[in-house]
């Protein structure tokens, strides 16, 4: 039998059919980049600096800035790179390094959520043993189950990616090294990991929405029935749930453009795809800044100091 090599370098092509505009890609994606880094950094400023801030519903939002924080940082700047410059290769092992740290860090934009539904249960439906609940050797409890999950299912995704001979080419239709579009590559069989993305997709995302759910449905019943105004409380869980739809619909339209192809051009794909990473790390310091009372107001507080320091003359 002939031996066919494996690739072990990879040319990050996407948006490929743009042509000569594709550097004009630069600028939309480069004031993407720039508005997560500072409304992120902003808000996570606010909340460590701000003592009346360190509760555990601000201290996860500032989890979640963390996050869309650093999720940006691991592909943006390559494709940022790859548009101005075209420099498109990756070598494999860069590839896997790449593709663990966006699938790991981006599994916490849903647990996050699950962490911050637990604690709106708590403040509603329990609110006498809300700071007991929240401590944190009771709520270790709830953490340490779900980074297990999302430590295992990410390392056995990439790690059965990695063990894929590479032979059907090396040209990848993407920005950044997602798992489909590298396993799209490989000769040979692929159904093992087509079976783990699925069980990962439903074990990650799909049980921590059903998880998340379950958990407002409680909140909302608990409160009509109480006849407690509870209109506070709702707001912040009001503020959750646009955050969660929007990450679910960019989620499900990401993961179904691979499935479901019926003549999907691939710059679409890599549209929703990067989107669903990029969106979500713009849109929660946003939406949390302006729909949460006491971080707007210090996000402002801030603002007007820096202002008041540039305007300050020098003896």
């Amino acid at each position: 039998m002939e031996n066919v090599s494996s690739h072990k370098h990879f040319i990050l092509d996407g948006f490929s059919e743009l042509g000569a505009l594709r550097p004009v890609l630069f600028i939309p994606f480069f004031i993407m980049f720039i508005v997560s880094l500072s409304a992120n950094s902003l808000l996570l400023y606010v909340v460590i600096s701000q003592r009346s801030l360190h509760s555990p519903m601000y201290i996860l939002m500032a989890g979640m800035a963390v996050v869309d924080l650093s999720l940006p940082l691991f592909f943006v700047p390559n494709m940022l790179l790859s548009f101005l410059f075209g420099w498109r290769g990756i070598s494999l092992t860069g590839c896997l390094v790449q593709m663990h740290f966006i699938h790991f860090i981006g599994t916490f934009q849903s647990t996050l959520l699950v962490w911050m539904a637990l604690d709106r249960y708590f403040a509603i439906c329990t609110p006498l043993y809300h700071h007991e609940h929240m401590a944190l050797p009771k709520f270790l409890k709830f953490i340490i189950p779900f980074v297990v999950r999302n430590v295992l299912l990410v390392t056995l995704l990439v790690s059965l990616a990695g063990t894929l001979s590479f032979c059907a080419g090396n040209v990848m239709n993407h920005c950044f090294c997602e798992h489909m579009a590298l396993v799209e590559l490989a000769c040979g069989s692929t159904a093992i990991n087509n079976l783990v993305g699925l069980l990962t997709v439903f074990l990650i995302p799909v049980v921590d929405f059903i998880f998340i759910t379950a958990s407002y449905v409680v909140i909302f019943s608990s409160v009509l029935k109480s006849g407690r105004s509870g209109v506070k409380a709702l707001h912040t869980c009001i503020t959750h749930i646009m955050v969660i739809t929007v990450g679910l619909i960019l989620g499900q339209v990401a993961f179904l453009s691979y499935r479901i192809r019926n003549g999907l051009p691939a710059a679409i794909r890599v549209f929703t795809s990067t989107m669903y990473l990029l969106f979500p790390s713009c849109f929660n310091p946003i939406i949390y800044g302006i729909r949460t009372a006491e971080i707007r107001q210090h996000i402002l507080k801030t603002l007007t100091c820096c202002r008041f320091v540039q305007t300050v003359p020098h003896s």
